[in-house]
């Protein structure tokens, strides 16, 4: 046995209660459905990152960051994810 221990733990002033933690955890479940929620009203969100993801394993740029900057601010691109929307709907 360590000199000056006495078989206790300290306790960790990070340590979250059980309440805490289950209040956390329903804070995330809750986060998680709204943010679901919100993706599912928002469906131009996901052609945006899937569109991205095509272009950059398509073009598989060295500069990822540039690559980026250029794809989200190119002026087409609200068109483009409208006209993508109107052809989602049409199909459906």
């Amino acid at each position: 046995m360590e000199s000056g221990s006495k078989g206790l733990v300290k306790a960790d002033p990070g340590t979250l209660s059980p309440e805490q933690l289950e209040q956390l955890r329903d804070f995330k479940i809750q986060t998680r459905i709204a943010n679901e929620k919100y993706l599912r009203t928002h469906k131009e969100v996901s052609l945006l990152i899937s569109g991205f993801f095509r272009e950059m394993f398509l073009r598989r740029p060295d500069n990822i960051l540039e690559f980026a900057a250029h794809y989200f601010t190119d002026p087409r691109l609200p068109n483009r994810i409208h006209m993508q929307l109107i052809k989602e709907k049409k199909g459906t």
